[in-house]
């Protein structure tokens, strides 16, 4: 069964019609990674999803309708969201950015410090400080702590040194054992080690649908859909 299922979604900032009825299932578990070209909308549809864009049409998680909900209510309902910029509080420690991103009486600290120890050795440490990838690691923490069903992941290697790009790639491989991820992501060698099923936007619609070997093992295919040569280019 389909965890989250978007029908007909449309967006609209300013003049532009961002997303021009874009409808996909994301299966439960495992990872989908949303694709295509720069400017397409794959940003704007996770913030459609989590409500932080006005949009018209039908989003629904395990069933339940969400498109109506405020976004408070989608993080309620277990929708963690790991925005493109990271978002971490620079003036604050580590160890405060984890804690504000509390939700509830249990938060699975030992879960992410076994993910990355480095947080906890840096607990004291402003996050402001931090290397890009470090600063990734506390917004991923950050989704984890909680025990949301699923995880919106916008861009998370996007100007990572190679070495840092693998450590989230791993870092996303163990958040998919725990919920269901949708990752927009343009570095193919991540998405081919990460993702069971691919979605692929054009044009502010979804141009291809299916399984993520499917389609990278198909160099033509990749170059017209996403304009990139196969592989981690």
């Amino acid at each position: 069964m389909a965890l989250i299922e978007v029908r007909d979604l449309h967006v609209h900032l300013g003049e532009s019609h961002v997303l021009q009825g874009v409808s996909f299932e994301v299966p439960e578990g495992g990872v989908t990674a949303l694709l295509g070209r720069n400017g397409v909308g794959k940003t704007t549809t996770l913030r459609a999803l989590m409500g932080l864009v006005p949009r018209r049409g039908r989003v629904s998680l395990a069933g339940a309708e969400l498109t109506r909900l405020p976004t408070h209510r989608i993080v309620q309902r277990g929708v963690g969201y790991v925005p493109e910029d990271r978002d971490v509080f620079a003036g604050l420690s580590v160890d405060e950015n984890l804690r504000i991103a509390e939700r509830n009486g249990s938060p699975r600290y030992e879960l992410v410090y076994e993910l990355f120890p480095e947080l906890k050795t840096r607990g004291a440490q402003k996050a402001g400080t931090l290397s890009g990838g470090q600063q990734q690691m506390v917004a991923i923490a950050r989704a984890l702590l909680n025990e949301n069903s699923v995880l919106l992941v916008d861009e998370p290697t996007k100007g990572l040194a190679p070495l840092l790009v693998t450590e989230v790639a791993a870092a996303l491989e163990r958040a998919a054992e725990l919920a269901t991820v949708l990752l927009v992501e343009q570095n193919l060698a991540v998405v081919a080690r990460v993702a069971q099923q691919v979605v692929v936007l054009d044009g502010g619609r979804v141009v291809h649908a299916g399984g993520a070997k499917e389609l990278l093992g198909d160099p033509e295919r990749v170059r017209a859909l996403l304009g990139v040569h196969g592989g981690g280019h």
